[in-house]
């Protein structure tokens, strides 16, 4: 049985790892897998149809706790303890909740201090009553209106526990990534696409202060295909890998003088993992030629490698209808369906399905590449865009 303290709007954990309200996806998944055999039965949940319309769980089933995350932004926004017969809770050093102290409204009142009245659910039979950052649920069967306490009945037990941000969790407000999880690296907040093929990303990372505190400080750079290596390296700092490619699979789509040439150097990308951005760089140049954005939606083969790139490319569309706009604007989140009948796009994409060569099998199904101008666009069968390829054609460069 975990043994876990219980900080209102802020997190739940112990001295070895903690679950902090604004931590991204990833670094919860982190936390899971540094506690493999202590933690069990772990269970990602999401929407494959419309990944955007639900949160973004994990479900810690042996231990009841489960963990919600904001669709959009993918950072840690509830933290529910919906089984408390799985777990020791303590708060401030004492503890409400174990095999021995249950957690009744009495022994919430003793642990947390006094509060307002709750409110009471007449749909699920629950009292709630609320603290700042925190919610216990109390499920009742009779009630009296205006009144705290309860009919002919003992003080009930806390059936569920929610930690948020803020005064009410009915705000469900998403705080902002915490700066004890920046973990020296750099975030983005958006990314520019420019005509010409440059990338104008506006990140955020943190600073020394002269009391050595970190504060979050902004950073804005451009980078361009063509560029050297260095110089994409001095704008974004080093990669978080690098990758050689050991093979070009898609070269069999290349004219045949292309796809016969043999070579002993290899191509390599820089993968920025935080920034949801991948740079292939030439091996003999050492020039870029590829940018590759990453959307990071559940249900593809690279979900959860990647934090979510915000990007915003504006395109001329080919098919203007009346009152409509002569150019489209394309995020992270914007539908292909909603694009495609406006763009002269290949009615034959390339069937992309990826497997690793330990585990042949993609569980995840394949994705569908479509190629307008000097963009490639990966796409989901749920028509959201996988990935973004960016790339300077022969005669551009």
């Amino acid at each position: 049985m975990l043994e876990l303290d219980v900080m209102p709007e802020r997190s739940i954990g112990n001295e070895q790892w903690e679950f902090i309200l604004g931590m991204h996806f990833s670094q919860a998944v982190l936390i899971l897998q540094s506690q493999v055999g202590v933690i069990r039965g772990v269970q990602v949940k999401y929407s494959d149809s419309n990944p955007l319309s639900k949160d973004l769980e994990l479900d810690l089933t042996n231990d009841g706790i489960r963990l919600k995350f904001d669709p959009i932004c993918q950072r840690l926004k509830v933290i529910e303890v919906y089984n408390l017969k799985l777990v020791k809770l303590k708060y401030c050093g004492m503890i409400f909740n174990s095999s021995d102290v249950l957690p009744t409204m009495d022994q919430i009142e003793h642990s947390f201090g006094a509060t307002l009245p709750g409110l009471y659910s007449p749909s699920t039979h629950d009292y709630v009553v609320y603290f700042r950052g925190v919610s216990f649920y109390f499920p009742v069967t009779k009630y009296q209106t205006g009144s705290p306490k309860f009919v002919n009945a003992p003080s009930p037990w806390a059936s569920l526990i929610t930690i948020y941000t803020g005064s009410s969790e009915r705000a469900e407000e998403t705080a902002p990534l915490p700066l004890c999880c920046y973990g020296g690296q750099v975030y983005l907040y958006r990314t520019g696409v420019l005509r010409d093929g440059r990338l104008r990303l506006c990140m955020y990372t943190t600073g020394a202060t002269r009391s050595l505190e970190p504060k979050k400080e902004n950073l804005n750079r451009t980078i361009g295909l063509s560029e050297s290596a260095e110089a994409i390296a001095t704008a974004l700092g080093s990669p978080n890998r690098v990758f050689f490619k050991s093979e070009d699979k898609m070269r069999i789509h290349s004219p045949s003088h292309h796809r016969r040439a043999t070579s002993t150097t290899s191509d390599y990308f820089h993968n920025y993992f935080t920034l949801g951005l991948d740079v292939l760089f030439d091996a003999k140049t050492h020039k870029a030629k590829k940018f590759i954005l990453h959307t990071n939606y559940p249900g593809h083969y690279n979900f959860n490698m990647y934090h979510r790139c915000e990007f915003l490319i504006n395109l001329p569309v080919d098919r203007c209808a009346e009152n409509d706009s002569s150019s489209i604007q394309v995020t992270a989140y914007t539908k292909w369906d909603t694009i495609a009948d406006r763009l002269n796009v290949s009615p034959k994409p390339v069937v992309l399905n990826r497997a690793s060569s330990i585990n042949t099998k993609n569980f995840f199904g394949a994705t569908l590449c479509y190629g307008y101008s000097n963009y490639i666009f990966e796409v989901m069968p749920n028509q959201h865009i996988a990935s973004v390829t960016i790339y300077k054609s022969e005669d551009d460069s």
